[in-house]
């Protein structure tokens, strides 16, 4: 096994209320936690613990508590804090729901979750409500944040200004979150999360992460999802730093954000990577009061990193998790003097992996410490206390992901380095395996990403004429440039090994991708499916 090369941090054994805000020093409170990016309005810290206790309380007289599951399904807005705080206040658990999903994929996590109540805004009550009807949850228990005629808005319960209720738990035990997982590999489960998990996550991070008080975080990046909700939503509040909501990405308004709010930690996924590093528009923008721009939720290429540092006169870094994980496990340190971006940096504190053959189940064998060397490829396994409790009602996945010794099973392949650095490959199940080789999709789009012709790529394997899987390349082309399919896969062919050629290549529009910017390789297999059964 391989640790991380930080110490081990203290975990209180608290609620996640009482460690973001249980001993806040008074000289923080008046801070501002929370800037709308879209109306520039503030909230501050004193303002979000009154309006946190405040729902906790209207929650308690509605009767939820303990062993409730409240909805959550909006955007990055202020108010997401104060729901989100106010509900693990009650005692209650929260299930985040992705603002894109239609009425049938809402009603499907809220029948799966449990919940019995629904916090929404008014552009989303329509798919929302019919969710709600279809579970039975009364039109009484859907709040409209923003407001809407026949339902109560937010402001309608912290006016009550109810006295938060005493709530007695085990943070072990407790499930403050249900996120589901993003079905990217098959059907959503809801990935139960403790109050110590997410306590857990936020302490362990410090140390990597590096935010202090004085940082003003961009939140773009969707707090109903886990890379939202810890790093930004909980990591940034527990350090007295600034989140600058975004509701949606938009890269004018992205860049007029940074510029105006004088943004200094900026939090993204690969996508916005490629649009700062390539679009035109970036040049626009004053982004000189950017320190750092972290990337994480898919693989990032090293070499559009650097092109992302050396345009912005910033750190680049980028960290590695899953849902599962709270989310993150590994991170590149961000006063690491020798930042390599082709990995996702070291293990964060308190925790154990090791990497196994997916073959044999066999522990790989470890470079020595501090060499140049490199384990073999394996899969990665974790243990720590920011592991998940398990699956909701899933007792059978719950068992083929967690090992009994606590260890948890990424689904990816991974190696490390003799300097304690890990590198992601690729998804154990995304590997395409071309006449008995693996090829990495990750590996080829970080290529097809250095093309100064393509915007955008994703890889997925295909049959040919003999049945065989082979590579093949979706692009998206830099608006008003050509490029042959022959001279692209000539191109890759010098680059790579022979049998990590491209082979077929078609240029889209756009690459499907979640709102956490994971590649949906599962899209393009069915439209790739469909697209051969038509023929």
């Amino acid at each position: 096994m391989f640790t991380s090369p930080h110490p081990d941090v203290e975990i209180p054994a608290l609620s996640v209320y009482d460690s973001l805000f249980g001993s806040i020093a008074p000289s923080d409170l008046d801070r501002i936690a929370l800037r709308d990016g879209t109306t520039g309005a503030e909230t501050s810290y004193r303002q979000l613990i009154g309006q946190i206790d405040a729902l906790a309380g209207a929650l308690a007289a509605a009767g939820i508590g303990i062993g409730d599951v409240v909805a959550l399904h909006a955007p990055n807005v202020p108010a997401f804090a104060t729901v989100f705080h106010g509900i693990l206040r009650a005692g209650a658990t929260a299930t985040t729901v992705n603002g894109l999903y239609t009425a049938e994929e809402i009603e499907a996590q809220l029948r799966d979750s449990g919940a019995s109540m629904l916090f929404t805004v008014s552009p989303l009550l329509p798919q929302a409500l019919t969710a709600a009807s279809a579970c039975d949850i009364p039109t009484d228990r859907v709040v409209v944040l923003d407001g809407a005629e026949g339902h109560a808005s937010l402001r309608d319960l912290l006016v009550r200004r109810l006295p938060a209720p005493d709530v007695s738990f085990d943070p072990a035990t407790h499930i403050a979150v249900l996120p589901y997982s993003s079905g990217t590999t098959g059907r959503p489960k809801g990935v139960m999360l403790s109050h110590r998990n997410l306590v857990a996550n936020v302490q362990q991070s410090i140390p990597q992460l590096g935010m202090v008080a004085d940082d003003r975080i961009l939140a773009v990046l969707p707090f109903f999802h886990i890379y939202g909700m810890t790093v930004l939503l909980n990591l940034a509040l527990s350090r007295r730093a600034s989140l600058v909501t975004m509701p949606r990405f938009d890269l004018v308004e992205f860049l007029r954000i940074i510029q105006d709010y004088r943004c200094s930690y900026v939090f993204i996924a690969p996508p916005i990577a490629v649009a700062l590093a390539k679009h035109p528009l970036v040049d626009d923008y004053d982004l000189s009061s950017v320190h750092t721009i972290f990337s994480g939720a898919a693989p990032l290429d090293a070499t559009l990193g650097h092109a992302v540092e050396a345009r912005l006169g910033c750190r680049m870094r980028q960290g590695y998790g899953m849902t599962e994980l709270s989310p993150v496990s590994h991170a590149i340190a961000l006063g690491a003097d020798d930042a390599s971006l082709d990995s996702v940096g070291t293990t964060l504190p308190n925790m154990q992996c090791k990497i196994i053959d997916p073959e044999t189940g066999a522990e790989v064998e470890y470079p020595a410490a501090g060499s140049d060397g490199e384990s073999a490829a394996g899969e990665l396994l974790c243990a720590g206390p920011n592991v998940m409790l398990g699956y909701l009602n899933n007792a059978e996945a719950t068992s083929a992901t967690l090992e009994a010794d606590g260890f948890l099973h990424t689904g990816d392949i991974a190696t490390i380095r003799g300097d304690g650095t890990v590198r992601i490959i690729e998804r154990l199940k995304e590997l395409i395996k071309y006449h008995g080789y693996q090829v990495a999709p990750a590996e080829l789009e970080a290529l097809l990403l250095g093309h100064p012709s393509i915007a955008d790529a994703a890889v997925i394997g295909v049959p040919d004429d003999e049945g065989q899987e082979v590579p093949k390349a979706f692009i998206v082309l830099q608006a008003g440039t050509e490029l042959a399919d022959d001279d692209l896969m000539a191109w890759v062919a010098e680059r790579v090994a022979p049998h990590k050629k491209i082979r077929r290549v078609e240029v889209v529009d756009s690459i499907p991708k979640s709102t956490s910017g994971k590649i949906l390789r599962k899209d393009l297999r069915a439209a790739e499916a469909a697209a051969r059964a038509d023929a």
